[in-house]
Parts: C-alpha cells; structure tokens; sequence
C-alpha cells in the first residue's frame, strides 16, 4: 500500500493550484519553511487545519469499506462458493475416496484478513511484515461467507483440503490454529518456504505430501490470479478469453480489491 502524503504539503499544494485566496498563497509559500511536527509561532490557520489528523473515517478506502461492510461481498463470496459446491458434485463424480483433492488458498479466499487491513489504515499505513505477523499470532481472522460450507462437503464427499499460501513458514502454526478455531480442518496446510510461487506445492498436493497420498487435483480457489497453476498477471492479462476457459468450471476466482499482485499492473 502507497504511503500516505503529509496532509499539510498536499492541502497547501490544492490551494496553491486553484488559487483560492490571497490567504491560500501566503500559505502556500510558508507551507515550505513548517516543520513536519509541529507549527511555528507564527502558522496560519490554515496551516494549523492542515495537519490536523483526518477523521478515523475518512482513512478507510471503499476497498476496505467494500470488503468489511458491502452486502455486495457477501453475495459475492456465497455464489462463488455455490457455483464451486455445484462444480464440485461433477468433477468428483465416480472418483474413489481419498484419490482427489482441492486447492484453495488462505488469505481472502478462505480467511478474512479485512480488519488487519482496517487497523492499518487507521493508522495512516499500510503492510509490514511485523504488524502482519503480529496479526496472524492474534488468529482472529474469520471464516469468508460461504468457504466452511464447501469445504466440508469436499471431505463429505471423499475429497481431501490443501490450504496453500503465502504465509510463512514461522506464521504456520498459528494459522492452522486460526483455521481449526474457524472450524476449517484442512488435510494439509502448506505455507511458504523458500518462494512465493505456489507451483511447487501445487505439485507436492499431485505427488503426495505430509502423509498424504498422491491426489488428482480437481479444482483451485483463491482471490489472486497466481493461485492458479501456470498462471501470472502479465501473460494472463495478454491472453485470449479462451486462455480463461477454466473459471467457472475447475478455477473459481473470488473478489479482493485490497491487495494483489494486480497492484503492479501499469493503467492501460
């Protein structure tokens, strides 16, 4: 997430442009000589309302307001987790128990991590690795609409659950506890060792891993488009529509407008 502009600069740099008021000037040319703590003797008012902190409500972006608070995510969530239960039915039709699995990962796709994202806006900042881990050591994130129902009729119906993500390795632990307290008991839980690419461990769910058997993997959920085996934000975004034929069928994309590897993508 970008860092925050300090209001005083950026409100004084809005006046300068529109030209309000011979007032606005004068700040404009002092904003320049004020310290980033504090107000010299001699500030202006309308120095002094710069950097007073914006309202606790005004730092949250309809990103996070949409995720936490949107009747829009909820739908979301539940119809694509219906449409997964439904697809689910066919792809395990006929298959032996135990033989087959699914792929899902963790972070906004199984739990809800929006009130970490919360707690750091309203501070004025973004991810870092230590309030991140401070995070998951709390294990209070929650289950997303729609993931316990599905993934229990994975196992119901003889299917196995790997969690794959991008959690460390040292954030494991915690978040198989935060699973099992959100009643997700998944056969494997796999977190990132020495790359953030998913691939290998989508491979050791094929081949057979942490005890369990080799499994034919019949379907992927997750919320970015890495979680899909072969798949990255520049050739897919280059791709023909048919290089999407998967989504809806074995691949189910669920929405995360807080965070991604889509942020790097340059506007078109």
């Amino acid at each position: 997430m970008p860092h925050p502009v300090h209001l005083t600069t950026r409100i004084a740099r809005r006046l300068c442009a529109v030209g309000v008021s011979a007032f606005a000037l004068i700040s404009c040319a002092t904003t320049s000589h004020t310290s980033s703590t504090g107000m010299g003797a001699g500030a202006t008012g309308a120095e002094a309302a710069a950097t007073m902190p914006r309202p606790a409500a005004a730092r949250i972006g309809n990103d996070i307001r949409w995720f936490r608070s949107s009747a829009e995510q909820r739908a979301a969530f539940l119809q694509a987790y219906r449409v997964a239960g439904e697809r689910l039915v066919a792809l395990s039709e006929g298959r032996s128990r135990g033989t087959w699995g699914v792929i899902l990962d963790a972070d906004e796709t199984v739990l809800d991590n929006s009130r970490y994202q919360q707690e750091r806006a309203l501070v004025d900042s973004g991810y870092t690795e230590a309030s991140w881990s401070r995070w998951v050591a709390r294990r209070e994130a929650t289950a997303l609409p729609g993931s316990l129902t599905f993934i229990r009729n994975v196992q119901t119906r003889g299917g196995r659950v790997a969690i794959v993500t991008n959690r460390t390795a040292a954030e494991c632990d915690d978040t198989r506890a935060n699973l099992r307290a959100e009643g997700i008991e998944a056969d494997v839980v796999l977190c990132k060792a020495e790359t953030s690419d998913k691939n290998p461990r989508f491979a050791q769910v094929a081949a057979g891993v942490n005890g369990l058997p080799p499994l034919e993997v019949i379907m992927w959920i997750g919320d970015n488009i890495q979680d899909f085996p072969g798949m990255a934000q520049v050739p897919m975004r280059a791709a023909p529509e048919s290089a999407y034929a998967d989504f809806g069928r074995r691949f189910v994309l669920l929405p995360n407008p807080m965070y991604g590897s889509w942020e790097r993508n340059p506007l078109p």
